[in-house]
């Protein structure tokens, strides 16, 4: 490993100490549940800009389940510590984890909930009865079949929360996580090479006003000249030890 143990107490401490600690999560949290990243030495991306093809899912999406990093979020946020997560991912692993919806703003999305393009209701495919070999997946960027179902509430198109390239940033998550950034005063960045904007424009935002940035990782990031604190490790290996360490000195 390419930390020490002084490393791990030196983040605890920021945890501990920290007023409004948001966190801020990528992919690569959850590779050691078995999911590829996007943008990491073996990521989809990196692996198809080479002409390679890129790894799948070690199981259905469907049997993947949280690891470690999920539930240190969820230690942190039990001991009222961690107060909101910003993430990128659309894997639905916060939520299984524990997380509460309340405090998790998914940026990109969730490969469970559809959305109402009229009211922005959201739903889970099983209460509305949406089947993906039925109706599609039901992107923005696809065509409405007739027999998908409708919104409950006011008969509006239900399409997927998943945001591809070149869709518009869903505006109701992109304002809550911009109001956590300006209050945090400790961003906790954590498997994300922070390169995919607007979402990387956060950590930027909260640094720029005033937050303490820790950057977990394994390879480089894009913000790794301006935090305060850079970690080279998988994060759910740092951030068991680091939660471990915070139940110790709080």
């Amino acid at each position: 490993m390419s930390y020490t143990l002084e490393d791990v107490k030196r983040v605890a401490e920021v945890i501990v100490d920290s007023k409004y600690l948001v966190a801020f999560t990528g992919a690569g949290i959850s590779t050691e549940s078995g999911l590829p990243d996007y943008r990491g030495p073996e990521g989809v991306w990196t692996l198809r800009a080479k002409g390679l093809k890129p790894k799948s899912p070690s199981k259905p999406m469907e049997l993947i389940e949280p690891n470690p990093s999920h539930f240190a979020f969820v230690d942190l946020h039990k001991l009222g510590i961690l107060k909101f997560i910003i993430s990128q991912n659309v894997d639905n692993l916060h939520i299984k984890s524990g997380i509460p919806s309340t405090i998790l703003s998914e940026l990109h999305g969730n490969r469970n909930l559809m959305k109402c393009i009229n009211c922005d209701l959201r739903f889970s495919k099983e209460l509305i009865g949406w089947n993906n070999h039925l109706h599609g997946n039901g992107y923005l960027t696809e065509k409405e079949k007739s027999n998908q179902p409708r919104c409950p509430q006011c008969e509006g198109r239900i399409i997927s929360s998943i945001i591809n390239f070149n869709d518009p940033m869903p505006q109701k998550e992109m304002e809550i996580a911009k109001k956590q950034v300006l209050i945090c005063d400790v961003i906790l960045c954590v498997g994300s090479t922070l390169s995919v904007f607007p979402a990387a424009d956060f950590p930027i935002l909260a640094k720029e006003t005033g937050a303490l940035m820790i950057i977990i990782n394994l390879g480089e990031t894009q913000l790794d000249t301006v935090t305060d604190i850079r970690i080279e490790a998988k994060s759910g290996e740092f951030l068991t030890k680091a939660v471990k360490e915070v139940k110790k000195i709080r």
